[in-house]
């Protein structure tokens, strides 16, 4: 055998045993907007037949510049101005959209109470169907920043507990881990942008957060007043306080308390070392020393001196103001068709769907209040919307025995409701698929669109697109995307 053959041997198995594709991830945040392109290599496993394909290898290509969220003077986001930073990007990196196999739009922190936030989003996902379009709220922003920064990472490889601290222009988040876990998450209103210069220099960007700040210091929230170095120097010294009150677990004031956006974080479990990210983690780091028309400085600053007497020691976890959302990409693709299930073919196919993940192992005896609570209870972590389109998955253990089997069925209309205008996907590590099916629909009485499937693996921030019925042979593909971390 000749070498050119040998090469077209080998070149034939890569292609057949291997996917390598270009993803986008693009973060809009209250502070920064920023993309990066990814090489993604994806190889079948060689284990057991798998027709499953993993990824093996991520590659960085190339970062845009950090650019600042554009707003109008009505506080709307300034549509106009991104498409041409998005524009300009994807020219500087010499790519076309058409290159793009995989992407993830996410809306962050302040940005996402812009009334047109939500246009915004769909306006990237509509340049191409291949994305996931995303608005993060408070607290699946501090999953994805935990994840994104490589303190979960990093708190897998040390060991004991850690909490991470994101600190972006208008929110903090704080996420508790444990040996690479998220136990507990919660968010407040303090950041390095509630006040900012706008295009001609004068102070006009005074948040809520900042007013109610200045409020408490008997300072006037105008223009004029933040203008005064020293008056934002205070404000600054204050949110420093109220930061490090959270860090530390210390009681709240009253102010503390109405900054809040989500519950207070466990604290059940102290800390062995504490991580940051986001934009005013480059100054508490010490990597960025200059003004950007905001008080991101001067609060790393004060917070810095605070950290001082700490006993607990501050870790760089590797990503700081690119934390949120580094990439993400079609993860794999699936079949399902072994015990389907599935209403009407009408309701197919669905693209974009968030998945909800049991996360624990069924005991033997099933609970469905107890397993809807622990559905809700992970729904909530990701702030996904239970009325909207939805994947509700788990792994199926144990006997599949009818009273097993009812339960689990009642667990799930416990969670998605008896009757629903949006498509209820059911995704089961298991072949029980058919049965939970016929037992929802046929003697629970579902009304709406409903999808069974089973042989498939997912988990928590993955989307899917589920295709058309493809019959004969009775299968379904299903399109995994998942966010994808350093």
């Amino acid at each position: 055998m000749s070498d050119a053959e040998r090469l077209a041997i080998a070149q034939a198995i890569w292609e057949q045993e291997t996917v390598d594709m270009l993803t986008v991830g693009i973060d809009i945040g209250s502070s920064t907007t920023h993309l990066l392109f990814a090489r993604v290599i994806l190889r079948r496993e060689q284990h057991e037949l798998s027709s499953r394909f993993v990824v093996v290898e991520r590659r960085i290509v190339w970062r845009s510049p950090i650019m600042l969220t554009p707003f109008l003077p009505d506080g709307t986001i300034d549509a106009h101005a991104l498409r041409h930073f998005f524009h300009d990007s994807y020219h500087d990196a010499g790519f076309a959209p058409g290159d793009v196999d995989s992407g993830a739009v996410i809306l962050t922190g302040e940005a996402i109470k812009r009334t047109n936030a939500r246009l915004i989003d769909e306006i990237f996902a509509a340049e191409s169907g291949k994305f996931v379009c995303a608005t993060a709220g408070h607290k699946l922003e501090c999953i994805l920043a935990a994840h994104g920064s490589g303190a979960t990472a990093l708190s897998a490889k040390r060991g004991g507990v850690s909490l991470h601290v994101d600190i972006g222009g208008g929110t903090t988040k704080l996420a508790l881990l444990r040996n690479g876990e998220i136990t507990s998450v919660a968010a407040f209103a303090v950041g390095g942008r509630l006040l900012a210069q706008d295009a001609a220099g004068e102070w006009t960007r005074i948040d809520d957060s900042a007013r109610l700040v200045a409020q408490s210091l008997g300072i006037a929230a105008e223009p004029a007043q933040m203008a005064d170095p020293a008056q934002r120097q205070r404000i600054a010294a204050r949110l420093a306080d109220l930061l490090f009150d959270q860090i530390t677990g210390a009681p709240l004031d009253d102010l503390g308390r109405a900054l809040q956006l989500t519950e207070p974080l466990d604290r059940s479990l102290t800390p062995d070392f504490i991580t940051f990210s986001g934009g005013v983690s480059e100054y508490v780091y010490g990597y960025e020393a200059n003004d950007y028309g905001d008080i991101a400085r001067p609060l790393a600053d004060a917070l810095t001196k605070r950290l001082a007497n700490l006993t607990v020691p501050v870790v760089d976890a590797g990503q700081r103001i690119r934390a949120t959302v580094i990439g993400a990409s079609q993860f794999t693709v699936q079949v399902s068709g072994k015990t389907l299930h599935l209403t009407t073919p009408d309701a197919l196919p669905k693209r974009n769907i968030p998945v909800v993940h049991l996360g624990q192992p069924l005991p033997e005896e099933l609970d469905p209040v107890v397993l809807a609570a622990a559905f809700r209870q992970r729904a909530d972590v990701q702030d996904c919307d239970l009325s909207a389109p939805l994947a509700l998955a788990f792994d199926w253990s144990g006997i599949p025995e009818y009273p097993r089997l009812r339960a689990m069925a009642e667990a799930i209309l416990l969670v998605a409701g008896q009757s629903r205008q949006h498509l209820l996907a059911v995704v089961i590590e298991g072949d029980v698929g058919q049965s939970i099916g016929r037992i929802i629909e046929r003697e629970l009485g579902f009304a709406g669109n409903l999808v069974c499937l089973d042989g498939v693996q997912l988990k928590d921030l993955d989307f899917i697109d589920i295709g058309q019925l493809m019959d004969p042979p009775g299968v379904v593909p299903v399109v995994i995307k998942s966010l994808l971390f350093s």
